[in-house]
């Protein structure tokens, strides 16, 4: 048996599972098996591996993205450019750390946008924001930042509101925030989408439910919107490449 998992806290609302056991089926791997490791603390993840002999990768999701870096033996080398991991991978004992989320981001922006020469509003500051931003980097994408706490981003939520010309400005808004995820559906980045302009495009990440109410604030401004489904497949296919090339 070769078991793989996914750690996060809430993690009810992942497809994961649903597609790596999809994935399994196709390939006739009965001996593979995919489980949700509802985790809220990662002081657990060690004896994760310990009672579970037979596991040998994981996906990572929020909130441990980036604390999940202290655990592990190794990172490859996306993982220290980003500075978050969202895959692990058990080789020779040791438990080694990855990023697919980059890969996946880059790959769906540019399928779905091409080549981009505005300006691009990041709402959210944790695991998977380190790999927008990076990712918009490589692509040579300028970017501003929002959070809740001034010292992390360019602004906070209160003063886009009152400056409402930053919006106005912005192409491409890229919300990696858990807000607006099943089952909290009526949460939203908290922005002035009135100044939204028409052909802007809005990227939230989350893929549950598949237009969230970020998505539909946008679209109703006649924005082109996109859902995280598409990232979600890319890193998991990635996730796998990562497994099976390592020898598992």
């Amino acid at each position: 048996m070769k078991q793989f998992g996914l750690i996060g806290y809430p993690i009810s609302h992942s497809y994961s599972q649903d597609f790596f056991q999809k994935k399994f089926k196709k390939l006739g791997l009965k001996d593979h098996k995919y489980h949700f490791f509802e985790m809220e603390f990662l002081n657990e993840f060690r004896i994760l591996w310990e009672k579970n002999k037979d596991l040998k990768g994981v996906n990572i999701t929020i909130p441990h993205k980036e604390e999940i870096l202290k655990y592990l033996d190794k990172q490859d080398a996306s993982v220290i450019k980003v500075g978050s991991s969202n895959v692990v991978c058990k080789k020779n004992g040791q438990l080694i750390g990855y990023n697919t989320d980059y890969i996946a981001f880059k790959e769906s922006l540019s399928r779905w946008i091409g080549v981009f020469k505005g300006t691009a509003l990041v709402m959210g500051f944790g695991g998977v924001a380190k790999a927008v931003r990076v990712g918009l980097t490589d692509l040579g994408i300028s970017y501003i930042q929002v959070s809740r706490k001034s010292q992390k981003g360019n602004y906070t939520y209160e003063q886009l509101k009152n400056c409402p010309e930053i919006i106005s400005q912005v192409q491409l808004f890229i919300n990696t925030t858990p807000l607006g995820m099943y089952p909290a559906v009526e949460t939203f980045p908290d922005i002035p989408f009135k100044y939204i302009k028409k052909g802007s495009f809005m990227y939230d990440l989350i893929y549950n439910p598949k237009e969230t109410l970020f998505l539909k604030k946008g679209e109703a401004q006649g924005a082109i919107i996109k859902n995280g489904q598409e990232m979600l497949e890319l890193q998991a296919e990635e996730s796998w490449n990562i497994w099976i090339g390592n020898g598992l």
